[in-house]
């Protein structure tokens, strides 16, 4: 009894062990394909993920582009610097002279040669002039020697204008040229008549009684030595 019953224990246990040894082998198997299976699908992970980091490399085009071939757009102009000048000008200026020297103006317009000369003083030569120390005497408005020979210059001032200013205050240099008939080195000289164009043109005056050069010089300073006026469009004389 109790050896059957041994036999059978032992024959379970046999029995259990092929069972075991059977499941390890088949797990072995199994795991072994599963294993192999899973490693590759592991490394054809990592490789897609290696080439999915690395940016694509795309070719260089060397082609040269014809300017023709760039793309234009309707709105594309060359630029054109703006002129800051006014065509037109009015130079006021200072040259030595005998004496104290004479002021006068140059003006006309900026593209052409041709220049018009303004200025008071004596008509005549010495004997004039010396009475207009004292007296008025008879004047000339126009050029004088001297006035167009760039050596004997000592200052001057230059101020530009549109069109539209340029004709008021050529036309009141013509005035003036028309109206002042006297000369007189204390009251109506050669500064005093240059002083009521740059008046006329909105600019700031120093003394009359300055010798040219200083009178000039000064012009300028009292303005800043700004280049360009603009008239009131009410403006008249």
């Amino acid at each position: 009894m109790h050896e059957g019953l041994k036999v059978t224990t032992v024959f379970h246990g046999r029995t259990d062990l092929r069972f075991v040894l059977a499941v390890v082998v088949f797990a072995t198997a199994a795991s072994s394909g599963f294993g192999s299976a899973h490693a590759q699908q592991l490394a054809a992970r990592a490789d897609q993920q290696k080439q999915n980091s690395v940016p694509a490399i795309r070719p260089t085009a060397t082609a040269a582009v014809s300017p023709s071939a760039l793309p234009t757009t309707p709105d594309a102009r060359p630029v054109r610097k703006l002129a800051s000048k006014g065509p037109y000008y009015v130079d006021f200026r200072a040259r030595t002279a005998a004496s104290y020297g004479h002021a006068f103006v140059w003006y006309g317009k900026t593209s052409e040669k041709q220049v018009e000369v303004a200025g008071l003083h004596p008509k005549g030569d010495v004997l004039p002039y010396m009475l207009g120390h004292l007296t008025f005497v008879p004047s000339e408005t126009g050029a004088s020697y001297g006035d167009l020979d760039p050596q004997y210059l000592t200052a001057n001032y230059r101020v530009y204008l549109n069109e539209a200013d340029a004709k008021k205050v050529f036309a009141y240099i013509k005035h003036i040229q028309a109206t002042s008939p006297v000369w007189n080195v204390e009251t109506f000289n050669c500064t005093s008549f240059i002083g009521r164009i740059a008046s006329f043109m909105g600019l700031k005056t120093p003394l009359h009684l300055l010798v040219p050069e200083v009178y000039v010089n000064q012009l300028k300073e009292l303005n800043g030595g700004r280049q360009t006026v603009h008239l009131d469009s009410n403006q008249s004389f």
